[in-house]
């Protein structure tokens, strides 16, 4: 009979090492025996080894106690702790202003680029600056943006800013090497490496399942592994750093127990209903299994809080269809359903799964199923049907060793070359930033040119499949060149236009300014230039057609009048743009019509009339029967101290004196100012001064209306003649003084 054949596998965890023995039987394992020890001090931390002597030690102890009853073991199957892989998010934004198309190249090298940040920051953690010694294990896409709003694809699309997020999951390669020093120590050749999770998940979870969303948890004793499936792939892996222990921890500070004892009464709370303990003090206690779950639920809710938040961080934020339970933590008491409560699943969606549910597995019947047995199994499996192995391809003629953790492809040569993917892309040219009439306007330069992958000598893609062996070139992209542009690119402006100053067509040019200094359009931009373009102004027009009179004819028109300063406006010249008043600050446009009409000449009678002052006082009367109007001034102007008439002209800025004299009323010798009296050839005697027929003096007041006459005594022809003959000479000269008196007095009376 054929001996069966055998598998060694080693499940290496924080507080212990196991070693199983499978008997395979083409596609039906049989578990034929197991060994445990536990570590004896921290030796692991986080699923990685940090004293490789002590490790080794518990190794070869399992591996003597298995070779007494099955023989020399030389090989063995092993696995990398889930705990010790590294996920991180990140986030890589990139500008496509002025670039036409995003293409699949342009995705995948965004989506690798933002892979690289976060292996950075994985490393950064480590603080440790080699990105490169991570090996990323895989990564999703969570979400592309395309100027910051979400979108399903950034295939063809066009705008100014894509983004993408990625979550990824990396494995130290610190991790692999210690452990295979572990296993040469100990005499043991490395058969075949897995990945804890992929161990899990490989025997609870076959290929035909992985189209359903499923989240399997390891819960061990310092940390809980996740694994999540999607679309017929494994699509992340988590952990948390809270597990078994920490129930452990939480009954030991509760009942003052020694922590073996307190792990002891853990697993107790499994099957007894009544838990006898002893404390440190030596009191014996037995409690209602009810009760001391009651007293450690603050820690239950804290471990099944960090597995839901983990598990939602990988899942995109939503639960999964269903959540699988497996190690020794998961035996803790109402964990399943309080890890479906916070994920808001059906209670029976929430299930622990023991080596009973591998398919085509048996036990020795002296072996129990358990949760513990499911992830030494897996590995023993896994291990023997999908391996993983170490890769070698050369990149740009250097070697670079690739852990073969899932189909790998040019870009995970890159990323594990530590080649920075985000470089190999040409830099944009220089871009310009100019501001043209107060707008801050940036033109880009031209884009980098992707970079050239070669696979063998043949153009490959980003995303082809490499193999051991395979040669790869990296050439990076050309650089963009620089932005170039000129001024007439940059504005709208026509080179002229055409205006109308008073129906006469006029031609302006357009006029740039670069810094303060007339240019042509021709010219070319450089990075901070100022421009700035504009037409004439109707001010800068005048001057151009030699109107500049026309400018101070435009100013409010104003005059000094008793040294205050006093406006005239409605005397000022008037400017009309396009039949509406207008400012000589109006930038000109095409087709204005310009129109202006010169100021209106100011007199002094203007100014009386519109500041009230009355010039003069009449009054009409009847003198010697005649109807006649008696007029007195009574308001006079100055300027430089000579008097203005009433139509003398005033100007812009002249200095008037305005006086005016109180009026009371007129008197009798005003009359004469206006009239011309003659005296009589044959007056006789003294003359009669009658108003409205009283007799009356020089000096009576008169009123409109008033009827007025002067009387002369006539004499007979003798006494003319005899006062011709000179002997009555006397009365007569008397009589011409008393009149010319008279009217000396009306005249100095009247002024």
């Amino acid at each position: 009979m054929q001996p069966q054949e055998k598998i060694f596998a080693l499940d290496i965890g924080t507080r212990s090492v196991v070693g199983i023995i499978l008997e395979v039987d083409g596609e039906s394992y049989h578990v034929i025996d197991i060994a445990m020890k536990e570590h004896d001090k921290r030796a692991m931390l986080d699923g990685q080894i940090h004293d490789i002597l002590s490790v080794s030690k518990l190794i070869t102890e399992i591996k003597e106690i298995l070779e007494e009853k099955h023989g020399p073991l030389h090989r063995v199957c092993v696995a990398a702790a889930g705990r010790a892989l590294r996920t991180e998010t990140a986030t890589k934004t990139i500008s496509i202003k002025g670039k036409p198309i995003i293409t699949k190249d342009d995705i995948l090298h965004l989506e690798l680029s933002a892979v690289q940040k976060a292996q950075s920051q994985a490393a950064s953690k480590d603080q440790s600056d080699r990105h490169y010694h991570y090996y990323c294990v895989g990564y999703s896409v969570l979400y592309y943006r395309l100027d910051g709003e979400k979108i399903g694809s950034l295939i063809d699309q066009q705008g100014e800013e894509a983004s993408v997020e990625i979550i990824a999951t990396f494995l130290p390669r610190v991790v692999v090497e210690s452990l295979i020093a572990a296993l040469n120590r100990s005499q043991l050749e490395m058969e075949a490496l897995t990945l804890e999770p992929i161990a899990a998940i490989n025997i609870l979870i076959p290929p035909s399942m992985r189209r359903l969303n499923v989240a399997l948890v390891d819960i061990g004793a310092g940390t809980s592994d996740i694994a999540m499936t999607n679309h017929n792939t494994i699509i992340a892996y988590g952990m948390v750093p809270i597990a078994g222990d920490e129930i452990t921890e939480s009954l030991s500070d509760e009942y003052l127990l020694d922590f073996p004892v307190a792990e002891n009464v853990k697993r107790n709370l499994i099957t007894d209903e009544e838990i006898t303990i002893t404390d440190i003090l030596g009191f014996d206690s037995t409690i209602p299994r009810k009760e001391v779950i009651q007293k450690i639920s603050p820690a239950i809710d804290k471990l099944t809080d960090a597995i839901a938040t983990e598990i939602l961080k990988l899942n995109n934020g939503q639960p999964p269809k269903a959540v699988m339970l497996v190690g020794g933590g998961s035996l803790t008491p109402e964990l399943p359903k309080r890890l479906s409560e916070k994920l808001q699943l059906p209670s029976n969606r929430v299930a622990i799964r023991g080596s009973d549910a591998i398919q085509s597995l048996t036990i020795h019947p002296e072996i129990t199923h358990a949760p513990t047995l499911v992830t030494p199994v897996g590995i023993a499996i896994a291990a023997r049907k999908a391996p993983v192995h170490y890769k070698t391809i050369y990149l740009n003629e250097e070697p670079v060793r690739l852990f073969e953790l899932k189909d790998l492809t040019v870009g995970d040569g890159l990323l594990a070359s530590g080649i920075k993917v985000n470089k190999l892309y040409g830099k944009p040219g220089a871009a310009i930033m100019t501001t043209v009439n107060g707008q801050l306007i940036t033109i880009p330069g031209q884009y980098g040119q992707p970079p050239t992958l070669l696979k063998n000598g043949n153009a490959c893609q980003i995303d082809d499949p490499i193999k051991d062996g395979d040669q790869i070139i990296v050439k990076k992209g050309e650089d963009g060149k620089d932005a170039a542009v000129k001024i007439k690119d940059l504005i709208n402006d026509p080179e002229r236009i055409d205006v109308f100053l008073n129906e006469k067509k006029v031609e302006i040019p357009l006029m740039i300014m670069k810094n303060g200094e007339i240019v042509e359009h021709n010219d070319w931009v450089i990075d901070g230039d100022i421009i700035e373009t504009s037409f004439l102004t109707v001010q800068e027009l005048f001057i151009q057609e030699k109107k500049e009179h026309w400018l101070k004819e435009l100013k409010p028109f104003f005059i000094h009048l008793n040294q205050k300063k006093t406006f005239f406006p409605t005397f000022s010249a008037k400017l009309m743009i396009n039949n509406k008043r207008g400012e000589i600050t109006h930038p000109l446009q095409h087709g204005d019509q310009i129109e202006f009409y010169e100021m209106i000449h100011l007199t002094v009678q203007n100014i009386a009339e519109l500041k009230k002052y009355k010039l003069k006082q009449s009054i009409p009367i009847t003198f010697n029967g005649k109807n006649i109007t008696i007029t007195k001034n009574i308001t006079e102007f100055y300027r430089n101290k000579q008097k203005l008439t009433e139509q003398d002209l005033v100007h812009m800025e002249d200095k008037i004196t305005v006086r005016t004299e109180k009026f009371d009323s007129f008197i009798f010798q005003d009359v004469f100012r206006h009239v011309e009296v003659n005296m009589p050839e044959n007056a006789k005697g003294t003359f009669i001064l009658l108003k409205n027929n009283v007799e009356a003096t020089f000096y009576d007041p008169i009123q409109a209306g008033d009827h007025l006459e002067i009387l002369w005594p006539l004499a007979t022809k003798k006494t003319i003649k005899k006062t011709a003959n000179g002997k009555s000479t006397l009365p007569l000269l008397l009589l011409f003084l008393a009149i010319s008196l008279h009217f000396t007095f009306a005249f100095n009376y009247c002024w």
